[in-house]
């Protein structure tokens, strides 16, 4: 499929990723989704490999590219037909370490961005709470100046690579006035934190997901991510590459789908002919196939704005809502076309059925970045 912000390097970026999902990722995948998670080995292979840290500093293991050459990566890391693989790679790179990289003081990033590169230090971002999702603003985690330290007291809830993570960067709430947020840096193993519960999910199943508690957990004031009450427009910086990427990864799971789809209906066989005989069938596949190309060509351009610098919160709040909810459409349809079959577990149009409902709600729900592209009138 032709794209007109691609370049030879990018398509061999593609062809990259492709020869390691093939090699390290689909032939093992069922067992991690039965284990609850995608193993460490496997991330240190991707870092070994250079594709953990395309837009951070050389110095620190990184690519230095941009906005696009990173979406490339999301997207053909989306080629997986295992989403929790997928999104435990993503929330690593694309929407916690960016914390570090666009926040992270000179010593903090010489101190953990090597080995977030490298695929050593796995990473995760801690938002959400049982009683604050998309508005951020409503969080109830606090932490509060004390000597030399901070006093965080919270819990933090659907928080992926929770359990297996190293590094975390947490929101809290270091003020009184509604956006007064900041964001710390906490080590696993830090006193006073834990690990509540490993969550069961519907989809997703080889990403872990935990709830996180604080209890007095001390962190050294050194470990203030950024300045501090002004975490709050980190986070909304933050959400834009986040949104992006899991845009990207519902693309991904279309594509996928009408390949997959494209493939049975042309061999399956009902009432003398192939299902792709059938005028209804192929005509739908055209027409959903039609939707995907238009999502995707608006998501390269919302990646190629945001490397020109300009504000691309609109696009990327309808970007979201638009591929959340037609990657359901599409995947949808075409586990109906694989009639009983597309219901049994074991296969890859039921796992991408199951993994593509989160779509709409993570990251930003439909509704909410409506709200937030009407807001921009």
């Amino acid at each position: 499929m032709d794209n007109i912000y691609l370049s030879h390097e990018h398509e061999q970026l593609r062809d990259q990723i492709a020869r390691f999902i093939a090699r390290e990722v689909e032939p093992f995948a069922e067992q991690w989704e039965r284990d609850g998670f995608t193993p460490r080995e496997v991330l240190r292979k991707m870092g070994d490999a250079g594709l953990l840290g395309l837009m951070y500093a050389s110095e620190h293991g990184g690519a230095e590219a941009d906005a696009l050459t990173n979406l490339v990566f999301a997207e053909a890391l989306s080629q997986s037909t295992f989403g929790g693989f997928i999104i435990t790679v993503l929330v690593h790179t694309d929407m916690a370490s960016p914390h570090l990289h666009h926040a992270g003081s000179a010593e903090q990033q010489a101190k953990y961005m090597p080995g977030v590169t490298a695929g050593r230090t796995i990473t995760a971002v801690g938002i959400t709470e049982p009683g604050a999702g998309s508005d951020v603003a409503g969080l109830k985690t606090t932490a509060r100046r004390d000597g030399d330290h901070w006093v965080l007291n919270g819990t933090k809830l659907f928080i992926t690579n929770g359990v297996h993570a190293d590094l975390y960067f947490i929101a809290a709430r270091t003020g009184t006035a509604r956006h007064a947020i900041s964001m710390l840096i906490v080590e696993k193993g830090t006193p006073g934190f834990s690990v509540g519960r490993s969550l069961e999910k519907t989809g997703w199943l080889s990403s872990d997901t935990a709830e996180l508690v604080f209890e007095d957990c001390r962190i050294p004031a050194a470990n203030l991510l950024g300045e501090v009450d002004k975490g709050f427009y980190s986070v909304m910086k933050n959400f834009q590459t986040e949104r992006i990427a899991l845009a990207a990864m519902a693309v991904g799971h279309c594509t996928q789908a009408l390949k997959m789809t494209l493939e049975y209906v042309r061999d399956r066989r009902a009432f003398g002919a192939t299902l792709f005989d059938k005028q209804v069938v192929r005509q739908r596949l055209a027409m959903l196939d039609a939707k995907v190309r238009a999502a995707r060509q608006y998501m390269y351009h919302c990646a190629w704005m945001v490397t020109q610098g300009r504000d691309v919160v609109q696009d990327v709040s309808m970007l979201k809502s638009l591929t959340g909810e037609l990657v359901n459409e599409v995947v949808q349809a075409c586990q109906q076309f694989h009639g009983g079959m597309g219901y049994m577990r074991g296969t890859a149009i039921e796992r991408l059925w199951r993994d593509a409902r989160i779509l709409a709600i993570g990251g930003g729900a439909t509704e909410v970045m409506l709200d937030e592209a009407a807001k921009r009138y």
